[in-house]
């Protein structure tokens, strides 16, 4: 089957920035909904007229990728006001910061914790991979016609490096 708008994608890929460094490997395959809200613009019109078993090399530059980064997106909190088990790499839902942090974070974002200090914390509402060039294997798995459900919904629950809010210890990307 040949990949189209509205069909459902198992992938497997090699994530790289552009010193050759890997970022992530999916061995195992996740599947995707292609034309929904799971991949970035670029790859999935990489995708469009392949099937199972091709292998795709794409250069995404930040703003085709995660952005560029903002350092207006970093703010400095009281290390007060966070619980005591709070660790570098923890997410914090921007609606969720404690009261009397800065009121100009967006609560729309998502922060990470990228350094702890005895008396400060460090968040960071960029993406992790904000501001860099990535390079892409990707390897199509599977193929499928996506469902009226799956359609409506709009993904699979599976967006490509969407940051989650996590418990202590939780991994960052997905």
């Amino acid at each position: 089957m040949e990949i189209t708008q509205h069909c459902v994608v198992g992938l497997t890929w090699t994530l790289k920035d552009t010193l050759g460094e890997v970022l992530d490997e999916l061995d195992e395959p996740i599947e995707f909904l292609l034309g929904g809200d799971d991949l970035l613009q670029k790859i999935e019109e990489a995708l469009q007229g392949h099937s199972v078993g091709a292998q795709i090399d794409l250069h995404l530059e930040p703003e085709e990728a995660f952005g560029d980064y903002d350092e207006n997106l970093v703010f400095l909190e009281a290390r007060s006001r966070f619980p005591k088990e709070l660790e570098e790499g923890h997410t914090v839902e921007g609606h969720a910061l404690p009261e009397g942090c800065n009121p100009d974070a967006p609560q729309d974002l998502l922060y990470t914790v990228t350094d702890l200090y005895p008396e400060h914390v460090v968040l960071d509402g960029n993406h992790p991979l904000a501001g860099i060039a990535i390079r892409i294997h990707l390897t199509v798995a599977s193929v499928r016609e996506a469902t009226q459900e799956e359609q409506e919904r709009g993904t699979m629950g599976t967006g490509f490096f969407k940051i989650e809010p996590q418990a202590p210890g939780g991994g960052l990307l997905h």
